[in-house]
């Protein structure tokens, strides 16, 4: 992708994602995700019905008056963006891709975490971890976020849900926001996605393409699976081909569920040609209860 071109494409998606943000979803964000902890804000002289053991009593002692200590919520919080970006993701139509759509997902939740001054961080896998970018606030920052969602190359095979999150794991030790976004096509993550569930507030955002669960009646067609590269030939008005992929693609679905419940994470399944709004504010204000 050449300079103009993808600046284009970077901008194309500012302007989408930051009125989505703006006029949807910052506010449910704000209430969604809640700071953790109290911070120390000020002192001020005690007053009637104020709780006794809020006195400062060093501050009480100079003053020789109560003085009692102000707390606030921590406000500030970090948002990461795990985003799988393996060769399965590059499926779709000749307009929109299964990326495609996570990096409009990924913008859309970066906008709304900058209207809250919260961090956002990004972490890009395939087979193995590809690029990180550690959080830190202001526009600058996302639009670096989205350049990198827009032109990174995949460079590993495979897909390595868990191992991204064992990454995430060690590089991020505080409560978080944790979007994590793929197709889910590789091994099911276990272990290390329970322990992200507990450690931060996990929501696993799931994307898949129609043709996946309902291939179009061709006859014989060469399938490439885009992870291995690897050809065969299938049979497309086969009636096992078609129960096959409907059977696979339920498989997951369900075992994905069944992850996030036992995990007690969230879950957003989004087709690629659907509007992916309606499910993630659905998941937002529902998280906001």
């Amino acid at each position: 992708m050449d300079a103009i071109t993808l600046l284009q494409k970077v901008r194309r998606i500012e302007i989408k994602t930051r009125r989505l943000s703006d006029q949807l979803f910052s506010g449910e964000y704000q209430s969604s995700f809640k700071g953790r902890g109290m911070s120390f804000a000020e002192v001020r002289p005690y007053q009637s019905g104020d709780d006794v053991r809020s006195i400062d009593w060093n501050v009480t002692a100079r003053k020789r008056a109560p003085y009692i200590k102000v707390f606030e919520e921590e406000r500030e919080l970090t948002l990461y963006l795990v985003v799988d970006i393996s060769r399965s993701t590059s499926f779709g139509g000749s307009n929109r891709s299964k990326r495609d759509l996570q990096t409009e997902i990924a913008a859309t939740l970066a906008f709304s975490a900058l209207g809250n001054n919260d961090k956002i961080g990004l972490i890009l896998f395939a087979g193995s971890v590809e690029k990180v970018i550690p959080p830190k606030k202001g526009k600058k920052h996302v639009m670096r976020i989205i350049q990198t969602l827009l032109e990174w190359e995949t460079q590993s095979e495979g897909t390595d849900v868990d191992g991204a999150i064992a990454h995430l794991l060690k590089i991020q030790k505080r409560h978080s926001n944790v979007f994590l976004m793929s197709d889910f096509l590789g091994p099911e993550p276990a272990r290390n996605f329970k322990i992200a569930a507990k450690r931060f507030d996990l929501c696993a955002v799931h994307s898949y393409e129609h043709k996946e669960v309902e291939f179009p009646k061709v006859g014989l067609v060469p399938m490439r699976d885009a992870e291995t590269g690897q050809v065969r030939w299938a049979n497309s008005n086969s009636k096992a081909f078609s129960a096959g992929l409907k059977q696979r693609h339920q498989q997951k679905k369900e075992a994905l569920n069944a992850l996030t419940k036992r995990s007690g994470a969230g879950l957003v399944s989004v087709e690629m040609n659907e509007d992916f709004v309606p499910p993630l504010l659905h998941y937002l204000k529902t998280k906001a209860r």
